[in-house]
């Protein structure tokens, strides 16, 4: 077999396979649309798949119905249109569009108490020769994605990540921390699952000596009292806390700085979640429609191309590992705007760490 012919299979293959995987995320087919009763069928068959436990009462069922054709709607007409990324049914798909946005974004960029000034140095202002692409998680300095549930939390999960990825990078050790004990003690600035702000949650951090982990305070996906360390920890033993030093600001509306940054560690920065092709995003790389009013917490973890030429950041989003492309997404870089796609260039910042 010559090697032409040998390419030539491995394309076929391979595109066959995407083709398959994509259309098995959509969830659906032509012949789920053609009628009513066909898209009755595809949601019982969707709500059974998800546990809802709707399905034996009429009225409850029959509303969730009808949002779940109108988001189905807006999937099918967008990927119709878009040739960038698509989207597709996920857990979201009987959430009307306002109820998803008042539980699963959280970010209060304007926090009641304006005391909280940027920080004024970047340490990585002179770095030069930047890789063409990173990726922390094939670095082992990102965990799996969690699920904020419906608790406005968006701003913790931002943080946590953010912070396990530095500690990995300076100890060489990959530690799930608690989001939790960040809901029910940080409480001075932010405001649990009513929302807050990465830089605040930092410098609580920093203050207190460090953070406990998923195992000693687990997530409970709602506010509780904050508890001693005799209480969370678990067996009697003393609970490990990671700590970090301080935290940076990213110089605002610039893609640069935040590359510099993401070259060294995720970096947690804030966007706007409200659009509705996020909340249905299945792959691919996201270029909006959004705004730049920024309402949600997220983490960039790397930056890199594409075969065909879209640059993109690497985003871990708190929303599951079913949403998006197994709980992150790839958003578009050089959006023609300096505010960046979903404003992600407004307002980023990451945690410092000293060396043990």
């Amino acid at each position: 077999m010559n090697l032409s012919v040998l390419l030539f299979l491995i394309f076929t293959l391979t595109s066959c396979a995407f083709a398959s995987s994509r259309a098995k995320d959509f969830g659906y087919s032509s012949a789920d649309l053609v009628s009513e009763e066909t898209l009755l069928n595809l949601f019982h068959s969707w709500a059974a798949t998800h546990d809802k436990p709707y399905l034996n009462s009429p009225k409850t069922k029959s509303t969730k119905f009808e949002v779940f054709k109108d988001n189905l709607n807006h999937i099918v007409a967008t990927n119709k249109r878009r040739k960038s990324h698509w989207l597709g049914l996920n857990a979201f798909a009987d959430m009307a569009h306002d109820e998803f946005k008042r539980n699963y974004l959280g970010l209060n960029p304007k926090p009641k108490y304006s005391t909280h000034t940027r920080s004024t140095t970047f340490m990585y202002e002179n770095v030069t020769n930047l890789p063409k692409s990173i990726d922390w998680r094939t670095k082992g300095a990102v965990t799996p994605v969690k699920n904020q549930g419906g608790c406005g939390s968006c701003w913790a999960f931002s943080t946590v990540a953010a912070m396990e990825g530095i500690n990995q990078i300076v100890t060489g050790n990959l530690t799930s921390l608690s989001v939790q004990e960040l809901i029910d003690c940080d409480i001075k600035f932010d405001e649990g699952c009513s929302g807050g702000t990465m830089d605040y949650a930092f410098a609580f951090i920093a203050a207190v000596g460090g953070l406990r982990t998923e195992q000693d305070y687990p997530y409970t996906m709602e506010e509780g009292s904050c508890q001693p360390a005799a209480k969370a920890c678990q067996a009697g033993s003393e609970a490990k806390k990671v700590s970090i030093s301080g935290y940076e600001d990213v110089p605002r509306k610039s893609e640069e700085s935040l590359l510099k940054a993401l070259a060294h560690q995720p970096v947690s920065i804030a966007i706007e979640g409200f659009g509705r092709d996020l909340q249905f995003y299945k792959g691919g790389v996201f270029e909006g429609p959004c705004g730049t009013e920024l309402d949600h917490g997220v983490t960039a973890v790397g930056y890199g191309t594409t075969v065909d030429g879209r640059e993109y950041i690497l985003v871990k989003n708190s929303w599951g590992q079913e949403w998006g492309e197994q709980g992150f997404i790839r958003m578009r870089r050089n959006p023609g705007n300096v505010e960046g796609l979903c404003g992600m260039y407004k307002m980023a910042s990451f945690p410092t760490k000293s060396k043990p």
